[in-house]
């Protein structure tokens, strides 16, 4: 099995009012008790838009931590999935059914796998 990142950037949210937020969130609830019932899940998670951010440089030997993103972009992860899935085609099955329950795009990146 090989496990995939399925994410999607804050800034492809489209504004949704309450309600339809709610739809969504039930849609997604019942969409990782399917992945829960599959065996494929492993983690799902949406990021706290509200918390502090703050980065870490070690380049120096020594880290240096400092607040905010360390590269300024109006793009940032906004929420995201981990998949064990067989292959490819399952991890866009997955996308595909992920991108339907939230209604809007999601990026598939496969996670690399070790070296023995």
């Amino acid at each position: 099995m090989t496990e995939y990142l399925i994410a999607f950037n804050e800034e492809w949210v489209p504004d949704f009012t309450v309600e339809e937020l709610q739809e969504k969130a039930t849609a997604v609830r019942a969409l990782v008790a399917e992945m829960k019932a599959a065996g494929v899940f492993v983690f799902t998670g949406g990021l706290d838009d509200a918390a502090p951010v703050f980065s870490v440089d070690a380049s120096s030997g020594t880290p240096l931590f400092t607040d905010g993103p360390y590269v300024e972009s109006k793009e940032y992860l906004g929420g995201f999935a981990v998949v064990d899935v067989p292959d490819e085609e399952a991890a866009r099955l997955w996308a595909g059914k992920i991108a339907v329950a939230c209604g809007w795009p999601q990026e598939v990146r496969r996670f690399r796998v070790p070296k023995n």
